[in-house]
């Protein structure tokens, strides 16, 4: 059987992920980045002699394809994952209080800290565990869930408006990009399932020990040239299509055919790309919309924050991280990045505005800040970081096939059961390669048919 070539378009992490499984099962490789650099929606960058990430990336523990491909391309160690979940959330001028999972078995796990969760009254504290009792019952292949936002389901099954704020959308916000009002049952329910009341050590939390360019792209790309796989960027792919000698991309003018293509690139993209009728549903995909990400990033003097990471409730603040050791800040410095989910409404504010409000509402959550100086600060926006996971998304999702023989999708937005995860996209691409690498088994080119 002769070596198969596959073309990889996109060199974010669904492609990354597609390109080194496609050159692990021996498949001649090359890989066409449109943009400068590889990582895709994870990339960082240098400002004011500091390394800045473009957001703060998390996993879980239950993220164990991406955690694979940690391990692959030799990034597992670059990683931090707490041994046991643990979440400490804030509200200005209130006491802190943690979520922490005990070592009981799920959903016991959770419980104690339910029972004890401060910010929520003792009737509600019972009502949250009643809610997550009938999340666990939930049936996730029911297409049913995604009829309905999360909302709407936690009011019919003891969850108000301020037991979404105070617990259900700490998780589903910085995981669906969206709140629970707005937030498809299933996408909710698959978070909530997997990552938290199937497994009691599923939702332990990891984050990027180092920059996102060297966990991902400079780790997958030397992983890659090891593998004799060819990567370019700047590259720019303006066509995949297919003839009787199989599929072929345009790149740069240029016709490159292969056995096999593997197109991962946004969902608001691959229109441009394919022909009309690829796959069901080609013209409605742009209807996934997009979720924007926004990140406040802010340089202080002196260290304000001890943890890790903090939650925020009664605030404007979702999420703080302390990122001093990545950015490289000077000793006594601490950097910080405040992730904001889900955040269309910050998108016309000024970098200045931004700055000014995300460090009075620091100020009024950390006392500490209030007497530190900010030395420098940053501020990044991703305004499509993902599809809009609202109710009716999960009919617009493809499956890997196209009707293109040797042409297959791949991406967080494609149908994954994930939301748009870095975990997402590297099953996404994982499954590229692997129905690939099937088809090239059985001595026939990538098969067509209906779309997933």
């Amino acid at each position: 059987m002769s070596r198969q070539r596959v073309i990889v378009v996109g060199g974010g992490l669904a492609g990354l992920a597609a390109a080194v499984r496609a050159a692990d099962g021996g498949a001649q490789v090359e890989l066409y980045e449109r943009g400068p650099r590889l990582g895709g929606a994870t990339w960082s960058f240098r400002h004011d002699g500091l390394t800045y990430d473009n957001g703060q990336h998390v996993f879980m523990r239950c993220c164990t394809e991406y955690r694979a491909f940690l391990d692959r391309i030799g990034s597992g160690a670059k990683v931090r994952l707490q041994p046991r979940m643990d979440v400490p959330v804030l509200r200005p001028g209130g006491a802190e209080h943690r979520l922490r999972r005990v070592a009981l078995p799920a959903p016991l796990h959770l419980l104690p800290a339910l029972a004890r969760y401060g910010h929520l009254s003792p009737g509600r504290r019972l009502g949250m565990v009643r809610t997550a009792l009938a999340l666990r019952r939930l049936q996730l292949d029911d297409p049913g869930l995604d009829e309905v936002t999360f909302a709407q389901w936690l009011a019919d099954h003891g969850g108000g408006p301020a037991s979404a704020e105070a617990l259900w959308d700490l998780v589903c916000l910085p995981t669906v990009n969206l709140r629970a009002d707005q937030a498809s049952l299933a996408l909710a329910a698959k978070v909530f399932r997997t990552g938290l009341l199937d497994a009691a050590d599923a939702g332990d939390i990891g984050w990027a020990g180092v920059p996102l360019q060297e966990l991902h792209a400079d780790a997958a790309a030397r992983t890659l040239d090891h593998l004799g796989a060819e990567v370019h960027t700047r590259a720019h792919v303006t066509a995949v299509e297919g003839d009787q000698d199989g599929p072929w991309v345009m790149v740069d003018g240029e016709r490159r055919h292969a056995d096999a293509v593997v197109v991962a690139v946004p969902h608001d993209a691959v229109s441009d790309l394919l022909p009309a009728g690829s796959f069901d549903g080609l013209r409605d995909v742009d209807r996934l919309g997009r979720s924007p990400i926004v990140n406040v990033h802010l340089l202080y003097d002196r260290p304000i924050l001890d943890e890790p990471f903090i939650a925020g409730i009664g605030t404007p603040v979702q999420f703080v991280f302390d990122r001093t050791a990545p950015s490289g800040a000077p000793p006594g410095h601490q950097c910080l990045a405040i992730s904001l989910s889900a955040a269309d409404e910050y998108l016309p504010w000024s970098k200045r505005e931004l700055v000014d409000h995300f460090a009075e509402a620091l100020a009024r959550l950390l006392p500490a800040a209030a007497d530190a100086r900010l030395v420098s600060s940053m501020v990044t926006r991703e305004v499509a970081a993902t599809f809009r996971g609202t109710p009716g998304t999960a009919a617009l999702r493809p499956g890997p096939r196209t009707h293109v023989p040797g042409v297959l999708l791949a991406g967080a937005w494609t149908d994954t059961g994930w939301p748009a995860t870095m975990e997402g996209a590297v099953r996404s691409g994982n499954r590229a390669a692997a129905e690939t690498a099937a088809d090239q088994r059985a001595g026939q080119p990538t098969t067509t048919g209906a779309a997933a």
